[in-house]
């Protein structure tokens, strides 16, 4: 049985954290298999989209504490979970976590950093390092930006969790459904996102990072020069093509 699910249907890579009797901790053998699998996303041209959740009572809970007790380290090809934050934001196809459970510190990280969150109603947030001696990385990067200081500071400072409800009214999530519902509502999300053409969807996100840290008038040049690139795309010929002849468009990604 593998720690880390893959799958890829219709274009969709569904990726599952499977080590449900340790809430889906993350040790050596959950790095390697994200490793493998975000790159299998990054690089394969057939995979326009990802989806990410876990199996049992947890997201993920973040880094094995076990493990981290030993103090063994190794470092995987993107250097370790904390590196999975950047990797995912900059991986330019749209990603979505269907936050099940449990979504804690690390766990919290790479959910954070996926582009649209759903939560299933069971599902918390917290950062509870501090309950252990430990600092956190995403909680003061990732959190931190996403929520209003003095919300981020009581979460860390005090490491209580959150309810998914809390989530959404911090806008940590896009939605929150019935346990039962949450892979029915992550599938219609994606699905919506994968009829629309992949070359403007991955431009949009690309330009949308890329420019967090520009000026006004260096955003607008990056986004000219990206939509200038995909305009020149078979996918904006068809996607034309299909609007004059009032036709549902068929994207090649190319």
């Amino acid at each position: 049985m593998s720690v880390v699910e893959f799958e890829v249907r219709d274009k969709v890579a569904y990726v599952t954290l499977n080590r449900p009797e340790k809430l889906n901790a993350i040790n050596h053998a959950v790095l390697d298999g994200m490793t493998e699998a975000f790159d299998e996303v990054k690089h394969n041209a057939d995979i326009w989209g990802m989806v990410i959740t876990g199996t049992g009572r947890a997201f993920s809970t973040g880094h094995d504490l076990v493990e981290m007790a030993q103090r063994t380290e190794r470092r995987t090809r993107t250097g370790g979970a904390t590196d999975f934050y950047q990797f995912l934001q900059e991986l330019y196809k749209p990603t979505v976590a269907a936050i099940n459970g449990l979504c804690l510190a690390q766990g919290g990280g790479i959910a954070l950093s996926c582009d649209i969150r759903i939560a299933s109603e069971e599902a918390q947030f917290g950062w509870p390092q501090v309950k252990r001696g430990i600092s956190s990385t995403s909680g003061p990067t990732i959190l931190f930006q996403q929520v209003p200081k003095n919300i981020a500071m009581e979460m860390l400072f005090t490491g209580e969790f959150i309810s998914a409800e809390r989530a959404l009214d911090l806008l940590m999530v896009n939605h929150v459904v019935p346990h039962d519902q949450l892979m029915e509502k992550s599938e219609e999300v994606i699905r919506k996102i994968m009829a629309n053409a992949p070359l403007a969807v991955r431009a949009i996100k690309e330009t949308g990072v890329r420019g967090l840290d520009m000026n006004m008038e260096q955003r607008v040049r990056l986004a000219s020069l990206i939509s200038a690139q995909v305009g020149r795309s078979a996918d904006t010929k068809e996607g034309l093509k299909a609007f004059a002849e009032k036709r549902d468009p068929v994207w090649t990604g190319k």
